[in-house]
């Protein structure tokens, strides 16, 4: 494994696990139940302790969060799930945007979907539109809930350090999610540095997807991935993971799958080490975010 890092007072492992795919393929067919539930249990089989989640992942036959109530609970004492607010969806997948009175709502949605009488963090996902906007208003509404018990720990997601900033002037942050891998650009670099420096954990996502996305990682990887990974006799999504990783200690790694063989490629990249030379390398490559 990679290492682990602390969320709070919580300690998990850098691999982590995103349950985004689990309600659906690539195809935007419906997933299969058992497969899905399989992955989740094997997942916590191989030293995964932190999984990624949120309410609105969901297709027309699967919820994220009941699959992993249904895979795991009762809950091990040293899974900690994670998930996020202020983005919803309605029952036929129409986003909407939660104003600060309705995170409350959304918590109990997160708590009611896992069975769970508190949230170990929630990350306020904010809108990429609002890029540039404030969040004190929305974060204050989150660090209410913290004070009240429903939630542990709170982290932000989609956001600039400016942002971050501010929701640490009103409430501790355990964590940054952002996008982030291979090619990253300089910007979103020197945001991961200044996390660490601050002692907040950084969680890409895209890591593998890079400019695909919510789409998934392309068939055809960039000349300097496919190189290192031949090198390395891996795949090219595991010497992603391995360069994000690699970036610092208290980076965490969150890929999402629904394909027990690529979860057991994704939990292996942790153990992966590249050399100054191929990190470099790989830093240059199209950027990401």
């Amino acid at each position: 494994m990679a290492g682990s890092w602390r969320l709070g007072d919580l300690a998990v492992n850098r691999i982590g696990f995103g349950a985004m795919r689990l309600t659906e393929k690539a195809d935007g067919s419906p997933s299969d139940r058992d497969r899905a539930i399989a992955v989740l249990r094997r997942a916590v089989d191989l030293g995964v302790n932190h999984i990624d989640t949120a309410a609105f992942y969901f297709s027309s036959t699967r919820s994220a969060n009941e699959l992993i109530n249904r895979a795991l609970a009762p809950y091990p004492d040293d899974l900690v799930i994670t998930t996020k607010v202020w983005p919803g969806r309605d029952p036929s997948g129409e986003w909407w945007w939660a104003r600060p009175e309705q995170l409350r709502g959304q918590v109990e949605e997160n708590l009611r979907q896992l069975g769970r009488d508190h949230l170990d963090v929630v990350n306020l996902r904010m809108p990429r539109s609002k890029e540039n906007d404030s969040l004190a208003e929305h974060f204050g509404a989150l660090a209410e809930l913290r004070d009240a018990g429903l939630v542990r720990h709170l982290g932000v997601s989609h956001v600039r350090p400016k942002q971050l900033a501010e929701a640490r002037a009103i409430a501790p942050v355990v964590c940054v999610q952002n996008p982030f891998g291979v090619g990253a650009s300089p910007e979103h670099n020197a945001f991961l540095d200044a996390c660490g420096e601050q002692g907040v954990a950084f969680v890409p996502f895209f890591a593998i997807a890079g400019a695909g996305r919510e789409a998934g990682a392309s068939a055809t990887d960039s000349e300097e991935v496919t190189t290192v990974a031949r090198a390395h006799g891996v795949s090219p999504a595991q010497i992603r993971l391995a360069w994000t990783l690699q970036r610092g200690p208290h980076v965490l790694a969150i890929p999402g799958t629904g394909n027990p063989d690529h979860l057991a490629e994704n939990v292996a990249a942790g153990a992966l080490r590249l050399s100054d030379d191929e990190m470099t390398l790989l830093a240059r490559t199209g950027a990401v975010g």
